[in-house]
């Protein structure tokens, strides 16, 4: 069931109703060489969250950034990352959880040895809508082939979804 955008839902029905989606149903996105499926959205939730599962692949960091809405939270599926939020550094593992509240300033690094997956909640919704803005459909339900990532283009689209990019990705 693929659905990014607020016409969708209405015409699935699934605006404010239950549904169930299989583990690889969703919309699948490549967005800054990692794979995002949409499992709850705006549409779905009335705006109230966004739920995306996140396939990193090992080594990979986003750059610092700070979301001016959203609160964001992770739960760890599999693999290792190195988070720091506000200056503080945390290692996480399968089975950890990660809450970074609005205006947090944070980034992370996936583990060396292996992608790092994730469960992203977003309160309230949108993550979705930067997503499909800076990303592109997925041609395959897997990693994309790694891709230099325009970081202007990048930091204007999150500035229209009110995230700010603040400095170049974690490193060691």
């Amino acid at each position: 069931m693929d659905r990014i955008d607020e016409t969708t839902a209405p015409a699935t029905g699934l605006q404010g109703r239950a549904y169930k989606l299989a583990a690889d149903e969703g919309t699948a996105l490549w967005f800054t060489n990692a794979l995002v499926m949409v499992k709850a959205g705006g549409p779905e939730t009335k705006q109230r969250l966004t739920i995306v599962e996140i396939l990193h692949p090992a080594g990979y960091a986003p750059p610092m950034h700070r979301h001016l809405v959203e609160d964001e939270s992770f739960y760890v599926i599999s693999g290792t990352a190195l988070f720091e939020s506000d200056g503080q550094r945390f290692t996480v593992q399968k089975g950890d959880f990660v809450f970074l509240p609005q205006g947090s300033t944070h980034t992370f690094l996936a583990g060396p040895e292996e992608s790092f997956r994730s469960l992203v909640i977003t309160v309230p919704a949108g993550f979705e809508t930067f997503a499909a803005e800076a990303g592109a459909p997925a041609a395959r339900r897997e990693l994309p082939e790694p891709e230099p990532v325009d970081g202007q283009a990048l930091a204007a689209i999150a500035a229209r979804h009110n995230i700010e990019i603040l400095g170049p990705p974690l490193s060691t």
